[in-house]
């Protein structure tokens, strides 16, 4: 491939600090909270992740678009990141089986990306100064102003981004003649967790954000499932009171990441907004249930109340990160219901958690 000079690009964080870049080829200025992922393969199911919407990534892994990308890799109809920072960006892949570039396929979707970037020295300062809003541009290099339009976007902190993800309309997924039948609450779902569900013998239906419990038991389900997504759990309102029905009445209930913060705050436990977050494939969670360990794949920067949690008579706590010691899953202790914060259905990452669809059905069987 040729070599072609590229445009100077810039990255400005909300405490005003500069990092400098190099755009790779689609012109523009975007913002978002900044985040990162630890995971050294699977961008492109990380780009469609619709947890990630409104979001400013930044890749650790030093090399990405290397293997192209694969129109079967994605987790829902597009990209919802709201721009990439990355180290080394491939032009070129080597895949056989890849479909394109990943600069064409972010030229197809839009995405103003950066490259060139001290990764490292960016990640690290996140770490230490916490997740923050963030503006790249490959257009704008008047820090004032760029200074004025990230003043603009609003903190994550409150913000319910799950109406900006979720289906306009119900729609199944899998055999309608299926021996079970799940209604799924879509308030960021994953395609993958889908495919888990649907693999078990079960057609899926799927509901919009902010439908009720009483047209959700429409289609007469053996278990419901809230979804993992994007924001803050607080503003959810219409899903929180979902949960709280189903909850009553005692039917089976799972919740992924965002529904298990849902769930959480149906039971009057609180959420709160972490320094940093939780993302990337490799995150050590402990099983209490059965003292075993396991590998796995998380996308969240919001938590539920550890303290609040353990005083709460009804709930226990079934599975904590090794890390931080934050809940990674809990259960109703006399209802059929539980949930945990990071990913089963992985895609990217390892299947040590896939067992918790097994639970699940199984708590439908019994």
């Amino acid at each position: 491939m040729k070599y072609q000079p590229r445009k100077k690009a810039i990255l400005l964080l909300a405490d005003g600090t500069i990092f400098e870049g190099k755009s790779i080829g689609i012109e523009g200025t975007t913002t978002g909270e900044i985040c990162f992922n630890t995971g050294m393969t699977g961008y492109q199911e990380i780009f469609t992740d619709p947890s990630y919407y409104g979001q400013l990534m930044v890749t650790t892994n030093a090399h990405i678009g290397n293997y192209g990308v694969n129109d079967e890799e994605v987790e829902s109809d597009g990209i919802k990141i709201s721009g990439l920072i990355c180290r080394n960006f491939s032009f070129e892949y080597s895949r056989p089986d890849a479909d394109g570039s990943l600069k064409d396929w972010f030229e197809k979707h839009q995405l103003v990306a950066i490259s060139d970037v001290d990764t490292r020295a960016l990640v690290s300062y996140i770490r230490d100064n916490g997740a923050m809003n963030g503006i790249i541009s490959t257009e704008i290099d008047n820090i004032e102003e760029l200074k004025a339009r990230l003043s603009k976007v609003p903190n994550m902190e409150g913000l319910e981004l799950a109406s900006k993800v979720s289906a306009s309309e119900p729609y199944v997924v899998g055999d309608e003649n299926a021996t079970y039948k799940i209604a799924a609450l879509d308030i960021g779902v994953k395609k993958n967790i889908l495919r888990n569900l649907v693999k078990r013998d079960a057609c899926v239906k799927v509901f919009p954000y902010n439908t009720s419990f009483e047209e959700m038991s429409k289609f007469e389900p053996h278990g419901y499932f809230l979804s993992n997504g994007p924001g803050d759990p607080e503003p959810l309102v219409d899903a929180q009171q979902v949960a709280k029905e189903i909850i009553k009445r005692d039917l089976p209930l799972f919740g992924i990441c965002l529904g298990h913060q849902v769930i959480a705050l149906a039971n009057g436990i609180s959420t709160y907004k972490m320094h940093h977050g939780h993302r990337g494939i490799n995150h050590p969670v402990k099983n209490l249930l059965t003292g075993k360990g396991e590998i796995t794949s998380q996308n969240h920067g919001f938590a539920i109340n550890r303290e609040e949690t353990e005083a709460n008579d009804e709930v226990e706590i079934t599975h904590v990160h090794l890390n931080d010691h934050t809940v990674a899953g809990i259960r109703l202790k006399n209802k059929k219901c539980f949930s945990v914060q990071y990913h089963p259905e992985a895609s990217p990452g390892p299947h040590d958690a896939e067992y918790l669809f097994d639970q699940f059905f199984e708590m439908i069987k019994n």
